[in-house]
């Protein structure tokens, strides 16, 4: 394989301009696609099969026309301190605002004299808006309304807030900007030229460019996840400079070894394109494997971020030499500090020459410490909790959160996330009893204490036969009826997710006593069986993933201990930075640096994400810095030399790439948005303890102490594992010609 991609980096220096023509050209043609094709996003988490989607399911069976999960809004109102939204004015203007946010989408409007939702006093009420669509298809007509409708009504002198999810717009954040300013500084730090910096950044936003115009192509076909896109770009961006950055710099080290410009984009990429190609499956592998879980909004996100990461891979591999070819001599202009003050001839003495050198005389110390550290910062995991994000997540002073404490205040927690009990009856005997039933079971526990219900909304809310007859004929027609529980604590809180069991539980003899079944849904139900599902199948997901990337790690190195010590060094990351975000999110340490002003439980995707996301960037690491001691073993050099030589040629470039990827998953960190927030914080944790912790001192402790035996492997294994030559020992020997034959070197043609 580095004989081929020898030839194809060589090739792309040479005929740089086809090279570059034919990217921009899938760039236009992709930006024509995108512009014509693209859909609409979705920012739901769905899964089909469980029971809170089941129950979405009948009731879109049964009466279309109700939409349960479309896009929903809660308008708040309240009056001046000391008035009444029942006085003629106030009133009349609620009236009117409910009445002009009508548009062709809305199904449902509560009112909140009627409904109940209305304070003691009067001076705070709500009505809650269902749609017919979901938030990312909403029109601006339907935004625009409400909007306008709150405007009146605080003309009228009322302070109006609005949460739910209609007025969500999907805006990719510009979280990019700080990435791309600290890739320009490192870069320009470790290259010593602003043109040798730029074109790492270059590639990168070439390669997000075309992931994401192929990701918004697709929506005209496929309804993705809104955070797919998001995802891919966080991804895309890194990787997509990284990958770069390694190939450059093994480029400027063989043009200062004497090569040809031509000769050392070939062997660049023959060598470390190489371990790019590698650690670009492992991190494709992890992604892909996400679709073991047959959740479709996890596999989205998977395919979408492997595809930019094969699109960051492919670049690097063949426009990235093309560029080199444009920019000719000035990529070489800058020099690195260290270089500089190098005498000729001798050894540089680098701060990571200077590091794996203390590490060596202090072995023992520096892997038990490490891994103390590693356990230590994974403590908090003890007490993770997972939910669904919501509105009490969002920033302070925003319209969301501002409706969201003041329902919260004047109606408890549990009204910003009521659960709804489906229940079918369509094989009961009485249907009108079945409902009976179970409105007593609920306003039963209800009045239990230590159950967390603070009311039970029944289906049938008056006696009169005159209802009761129009209740009975509607069960006739639908075959199903809705009971409304409003939870004493908060939609992420621990309390209501105990609760879900606890009904569950009630009505779980319902269809051998009466025909009938309940089906327990609302925002906490889907939460609660999204994260019971993901835990399930996370054992199948990792023995997966890991073992297809142990496998070709082994392939890589030819090794049994590398890829077992790259795997145990792995869940040591994974443990700091779930507990960082633990901290941080659910404890409130020092969440106000990025941004945060009240606690939550963790995002509940978020574990089995950050484990496909962080293993292929941990195996990123692990191929870039052991690549080259193994290149350092291969070619004779002592192992536990092979270890301090290897560590010091690469350790620059790991660093320089590990703030780069903390760069761009920290800016996304910065955003509003609560996801891509968590998201991206646990990333730029997990990859600062994986490089610096992990890769950097307990991984060269660990090799430093093992010596020969790290390279060791069972002899019944060797004839079973394919051979990769990553180190570019076999394209050395065939390339064992005058560094300055160029074109004349007859294995070249």
């Amino acid at each position: 394989m580095a004989w081929q991609l020898f030839r194809l980096g060589r090739w792309s220096f040479v005929h740089r301009r086809a090279v570059a023509a034919i990217w921009v050209l899938l760039l236009v043609v992709l930006g024509v696609g995108a512009a014509t094709l693209s859909g609409t996003t979705s920012d739901k988490f769905e899964l089909a099969g469980i029971e809170s989607t089941r129950a979405f399911d009948l009731i879109e069976e049964r009466a279309p026309q109700s939409s349960p999960d479309g896009a929903t809004a809660r308008v708040v109102f309240e009056a001046p301190e000391g008035r009444s939204l029942t006085e003629p004015g106030y009133s009349a203007a609620v009236t009117a605002a409910l009445g002009a946010l009508r548009t062709e989408h809305v199904a449902s409007v509560t009112d909140p004299f009627t409904a109940g939702t209305l304070t003691g006093d009067g001076r705070v009420g709500y009505a809650s808006v269902g749609y017919t669509q979901t938030s990312n298809e909403l029109t601006d007509a339907d935004r625009s309304a409400l909007e306008n409708a709150a405007h009146d009504a605080e003309t009228a002198g009322l302070n109006v807030a609005i949460g739910g999810d209609a007025m969500n717009e999907v805006e990719m954040p510009l979280a990019e900007v700080v990435g791309i300013a600290v890739a320009l500084l490192v870069l320009a730090v470790t290259f010593g030229s602003l043109v040798a910096a730029g074109m790492p950044l270059l590639t990168a936003l070439v390669g997000v460019g075309i992931g994401m115009l192929a990701i918004t192509a697709l929506t005209g076909f496929v309804e993705l996840s809104s955070t797919t896109p998001a995802l891919g770009t966080m991804l895309g961006l890194a990787v997509g400079i990284d990958y770069a950055l390694f190939i450059m710099s093994r480029y400027q080290s063989e043009v200062r070894a004497g090569r040809s410009p031509a000769e050392a984009a070939g062997r660049a990429v023959g060598t470390a394109g190489s371990a790019v190609v590698f650690a670009g499956l492992t991190v494709i592998i992890a992604l892909v494997g996400l679709a073991v879980c047959n959740i479709g909004f996890l596999t989205q996100m998977g395919l979408g971020g492997a595809f930019t990461v094969a699109v960051a891979v492919l670049i690097s591999l063949t426009l990235l030499p093309a560029i080199l070819g444009f920019a000719g001599e000035r990529v070489m202009r800058g020099k690195p500090r260290y270089l500089a003050r190098a005498a000729d001839g001798a050894e540089p003495r680098t701060h990571g020459r200077r590091w794996v050198e203390w590490i060596a005389g202090n072995k023992w110390g520096a892997l038990a410490g490490g891994i103390a550290v590693a356990l230590l910062a994974s403590l908090p995991v003890a007490s993770m909790q997972l939910a669904l994000p919501d509105d009490a997540s969002k920033p302070a002073g925003s319209n969301a959160r501002t409706a969201y404490d003041l329902i919260a205040e004047n109606f408890g927690a549990g009204a910003n996330g009521p659960l709804v009990v489906v229940v079918d009856t369509a094989n009961a005997a009485d249907p009108a009893g079945a409902v009976a039933r179970v409105t007593n079971d609920l306003q039963t526990m209800a009045g239990r204490a230590g159950t967390d219900v603070a009311t039970v909304i029944p289906a049938l809310t008056s006696d009169t036969p005159q209802a009761q007859q129009a209740f009975a004929q509607q069960l006739e027609v639908v075959q199903f009826a809705t009971v409304t529980v409003i939870p004493g604590s908060g939609p992420s809180d621990q309390a209501t997710k105990d609760l879900v069991a606890e009904i569950r539980g009630a009505v779980a003899d319902l269809p051998a006593e009466t025909g009938a079944r309940a089906l327990v849904t609302g925002q906490t139900a889907v939460g609660v069986d999204i994260a019971n599902e993901l835990t399930s199948v996370f054992p199948i997901y990792l023995a997966v993933v890991v073992g297809l990337a142990i496998f070709l790690l082994i392939a890589v190195f030819r090794s049994l201990w590398v890829p077992l010590k790259a795997a145990l060094g792995f869940l040591l990351s994974v443990g700091v930075s779930l507990g960082a975000t633990v901290a941080v999110f659910q404890w409130g340490w020092l969440n106000q640096l990025i941004g945060l002003d009240t606690t939550s439980p963790v995002l509940f995707i978020l574990p089995i994400l950050l484990t496909g996301i962080l293993f292929g960037l941990a195996m990123d690491y692990e191929v870039f810095l052991v690549s080259r001691m193994r290149e350092a073993y291969a070619h004779g050099t002592p192992a536990r030399q092979a270890v301090i030589d290897g560590f010091a040629h690469s350790a620059r470039v790991v660093v320089a790439a590990a703030i780069i990827m903390i760069g761009v998953f920290a800016g996304f960190a910065l955003t509003d948005d609560v996801i891509l927030k968590t998201i991206g914080f646990a990333l730029a944790v997990g990859v600062l303890a994986d490089a610096f912790l992990v890769r950097m001192l307990i991984v060269p402790a660990f090799m430093l102490i093992v010596g020969e035996r790290i390279w060791w492997m069972p002899r019944w294994l060797a004839p079973l594992v394919p051979t990769f030559d990553i180190e570019g020992e076999g394209l050395t020997e065939r390339l064992d010609v005058p560094a300055d034959a160029d074109d004349r070197v007859p294995a070249l043609r």
